[in-house]
């Protein structure tokens, strides 16, 4: 069975899943717009919500119990409402210039739209990231042959991840139905549960993602049966979050959707 007989629309996620190898821009940014501030955060915080809207996570690194210490130790004071906004401020450039040097396609990411489009799927994205955020991505992924047909960014939508707002605004400009037949493919657990909350079928990805967290040399460089125990782990996290299946990288997305059929 063709794919194009089971799907219609394959939403990808952006870092971890078709740029960025490890997931690292949106960490280095959310490190540097916190040490603006005078607090540090270590990347296993910056790790922990990934996926979600910017906004969103900056709200909960702010709730985690000691970045809330390090911030009152800081600041003088609990941090607040405003304190969100003033971050997001300070994050917005950040998250621009560590993103633009990320935006190289993983490999695979290129030759699997086109494999989709050949099949006459529609491809679609969404992202943790804004608009301004986004541009110089799109622009650079445009450079390298990657437009989607349709991308959500984050504030799109009256709630992004884990709901699975930003799927059903691409289903229904796309005109898209039913949501089983659109495939969502993301690296972090909030985009996978993203995927499993609107009824799609749910591709999540290890290697190149979030909870394994390392550049592709990085990766290859390590022992086998540590290479071995942190894709295992993080294969896990995204069963857990309710993945139909998993990937190492973007480059065997056709391969697990054509097994699916």
């Amino acid at each position: 069975m063709a794919i194009r007989d089971r799907f219609d629309l394959v939403i990808f996620d952006w870092a971890g899943t078709m740029v960025d190898f490890g997931c690292h821009a949106p960490v280095i940014a959310l490190r540097e717009a916190f040490a603006l501030r005078g607090v540090a955060i270590s990347d296993v915080q910056a790790r922990r919500d990934m996926g979600k809207p910017k906004v969103d996570h900056v709200r909960a690194l702010l709730q985690d119990p000691a970045i809330a210490r390090a911030w009152t130790e800081a600041c003088g004071c609990c941090a607040e409402d405003s304190d969100v906004q003033r971050l997001m401020t300070d994050l917005a450039p950040l998250m621009r210039d560590q993103a633009v040097r990320a935006a190289c396609l993983i490999d695979g990411a290129r030759s699997a739209v086109e494999g989709l489009r050949a099949e006459g799927i529609k491809v679609g994205s969404s992202t943790g990231y804004t608009r301004e955020m986004m541009a110089p991505v799109l622009r650079e992924a445009a450079a390298q042959g990657y437009v989607p047909d349709h991308v959500v960014c984050s504030g799109e939508t009256p709630a992004g991840r884990p709901t699975p707002l930003m799927i059903y605004k691409a289903c229904a400009e796309l005109g898209v139905w039913p949501l089983s037949r659109v495939v969502k493919v993301d690296d972090t657990e909030a985009g996978v549960a993203e995927g499993r909350a609107a009824g799609c079928f749910t591709v999540g990805i290890t290697a190149s993602g979030n909870g394994v967290g390392l550049s592709q040399e990085a990766l290859s460089a390590l022992p086998v049966a540590d290479r071995a125990a942190r894709m295992a782990a993080a294969e896990k996290s995204l069963l857990t979050a309710g993945a139909d299946v998993t990937i190492d990288t973007i480059a065997g997305l056709l391969s697990a959707l054509r097994s699916a059929t």
